[in-house]
């Protein structure tokens, strides 16, 4: 009995030995299993997915001197010269690549070749000096200017030398018919402001209005459920209207034509008076006439005291001057009365 009771305990042994050894084995192939799950998760992260694309274009200097500089459209400019100083208005609408061409026919002596650069408002275009030849008569110097915002817009000018200059003005077009004097309004009316941009000009795509605060402009919305401003956009025209007026309402106003390269301004004064306001030189005239006629009758009334009295004081005198022209015998015939 003893030995079959050991035989079984330790067949029980060696089964739980093996159910144990099923286990570990099994564990340690998920711990692998898990492992291998993570080297292919990290390995994934080093692939590069994205897709291959065109290599963008170098970088290019503000101004080359014969290709254009990046993907805008392009535009020339050309001036001749025959003198020694010219200036030409360039309007810009949108981001371009401007080649800009200078020919100058030269002075007297016709020298072989000169030297000329470019410079940016005032200040010489770095890598811009190149010797110009001669050829046929002139001299010729080109670059390319890529203009791609307000900053980029300005004076250019090539340079030949000391003896001539060409001055290119870029800007967005101008606003026209700016007003020089101020609009006079009084106190709780409304106002018109207005801006118009000429019909030979292109037109702006919006405008927006801005008043000055000191050294700063606050741009004018013209929201709110009762707007105290009102913008009304018209093509090339713009009209700000300012409703309930207050002295604080008086100042610069600018408009600004919006154009893709730049905002171009124009300014209108506003006045904001009282109604007394006009009444003032009218009372000064007023009272300025007063004090002249009461000057006046006074000078008279004085003048007249003075006659006055002088008319009396010569009373006396004529009657005693008539008395001495009648003689003795009036006075005798006086004493007789008396008597």
């Amino acid at each position: 009995m003893r030995c079959s009771r050991l035989s079984e305990e330790k067949a029980v042994r060696k089964a739980a030995c093996r159910e144990d050894t099923g286990r570990i084995i099994m564990s340690a192939s998920w711990k692998q299993l898990l492992f291998q799950v993570l080297l292919l998760l990290a390995s994934c992260r080093h692939i590069d997915t994205k897709t291959p694309g065109p290599t963008p274009p170098p970088l290019a200097p503000i101004g080359s001197p014969l290709a254009p500089i990046g993907s805008l459209p392009t535009d020339e400019r050309s001036v001749v010269l025959e003198g020694e100083s010219q200036t030409e208005t360039v309007e810009v609408l949108n981001p371009v690549d401007l080649a800009l061409t200078c020919t100058w026919t030269g002075d007297q002596n016709k020298r072989p070749n000169v030297t000329g650069f470019w410079s940016k408002d005032g200040e010489e275009v770095e890598n811009s000096r190149v010797t110009v030849q001669l050829e046929a008569d002139r001299y010729k110097l080109t670059r390319v200017f890529s203009i791609v915002s307000e900053e980029s817009l300005g004076s250019y000018s090539c340079l030949f030398g000391s003896e001539a200059k060409i001055e290119f003005i870029l800007a967005a077009p101008q606003v026209g018919e700016v007003r020089d004097k101020p609009i006079v309004s009084y106190v709780g009316d409304s106002v018109v402001v207005a801006c118009k941009m000429e019909e030979t000009k292109p037109k702006p795509s919006t405008w927006n209005w801005y008043k000055a605060n000191g050294t700063d402009m606050e741009q004018i919305l013209g929201v709110g459920e009762a707007p105290h401003y009102e913008i009304r956009n018209e093509e090339r025209k713009t009209k700000l209207v300012v409703q309930n007026l207050t002295e604080a309402d008086g100042g610069l106003y600018y408009c600004g034509a919006v154009y893709t390269i730049s905002t171009t301004m124009g300014h209108v004064e506003l006045r904001v008076i009282s109604f007394q306001e006009p009444l003032k030189p009218f009372v000064a005239i007023v009272i300025e006439v007063i004090v002249l006629v009461a000057g006046i009758l006074l000078y008279e009334r004085s003048g007249s005291k003075k006659t006055s009295a002088a008319g009396n004081a010569d009373q006396p005198n004529a009657m005693t001057q008539e008395l001495d022209n009648n003689g003795p015998e009036e006075r005798s015939t006086m004493r007789q009365r008396k008597i």
